[in-house]
């Protein structure tokens, strides 16, 4: 940024406020969505639990106070001091998200070859609901710079192509049920879905750690939480494969896990809007 640039906008200030009726994620959307449309706000790190927004401002603080004060949320003015750069946390979530899709791209891959190999619906089903966090990573690392506009729109494309995966998922479980395939192979279905289930569990403790409250990162959140629930249904499926000696319990669970993943397409497409 060059010097006149800087002067215009003015000293970068960091001011906090308590808004004490902010106690859950819709309080802290709204919040969000009428502070960042102002133009001397540069970035926002809210603390759900205190119930405090930091809010890094150029310009004279009125303009946010203000802001803030026509959503009734209950708002105090804590205290105001210069800052020498905005500190929103955006880095932290670009390495964790970076993590992240490391490890969904991996067990897509290794979910989807033992679901082949061992025959498994749930397991190839986990393994296209890896596929679509994957690219519902990918998308949020592009929009940690993005406006909040931006964000909404990468989180809409998101939950599209999660609603695609789920169609031609739940497909394929019809077509097997018609008799087109053979019967799975129960202990690679525990095996390969308890390894994923610690791999999700993982993922979701770095997500939670971000403490973001933009649309991306929460569809984040969503997802990895639909697949902690999805691994214990395979590992389920895979026991009564076992017991019963049929493949009913793994088309069954196959057919969850895509309504299920479904189901996640229409939270972040409600959540985008």
């Amino acid at each position: 940024m060059s010097a006149e640039a800087s002067a215009g906008r003015g000293r970068l200030e960091r001011t906090v406020f308590r808004v004490a009726q902010m106690d859950c994620a819709a309080e802290e959307a709204m919040v969000r969505a009428r502070l960042e449309g102002l133009p001397s706000v540069r970035g926002l790190v809210v603390d759900l639990g205190a119930r405090e927004v930091s809010v890094f401002h150029d310009g004279h603080v009125d303009a946010v106070e203000g802001a803030l004060g026509q959503l009734r949320l209950g708002t105090t003015l804590l205290r105001s001091e210069p800052a020498d750069a905005v500190d929103d946390g955006r880095p932290f979530q670009a390495s964790v998200l970076r993590t992240v899709l490391a490890i969904n791209t991996l067990f897509f891959a290794i979910e989807a070859v033992f679901g082949l190999l061992g025959r498994s619906m749930g397991l190839l089903a986990d393994s296209l609901d890896m596929l679509a966090d994957a690219f519902v990573y990918a998308l949020s690392l592009i929009a940690v710079q993005g406006a909040i506009r931006t964000k909404k729109r990468i989180a809409r494309l998101s939950g599209y192509g999660q609603l695609a995966l789920a169609v031609v998922g739940f497909l394929e479980v019809v077509r097997r049920a018609a008799g087109h395939g053979g019967s799975p192979d129960d202990v690679t279905m525990i095996v390969v879905a308890a390894l994923a289930l610690g791999a999700n569990a993982w993922t979701l403790t770095l997500l939670t750690r971000t403490r973001s409250g933009d649309a991306h990162m929460r569809a984040s959140v969503i997802f990895t939480s639909n697949d902690v629930f999805i691994n214990l249904g395979v590992i389920a499926a895979g026991v009564l494969v076992g017991l019963t000696g049929t493949s009913i319990p793994d088309l069954v669970i196959g057919a969850v896990v895509f309504l299920v993943v479904a189901r996640g397409a229409f939270r972040i497409l409600a959540l985008a809007r």
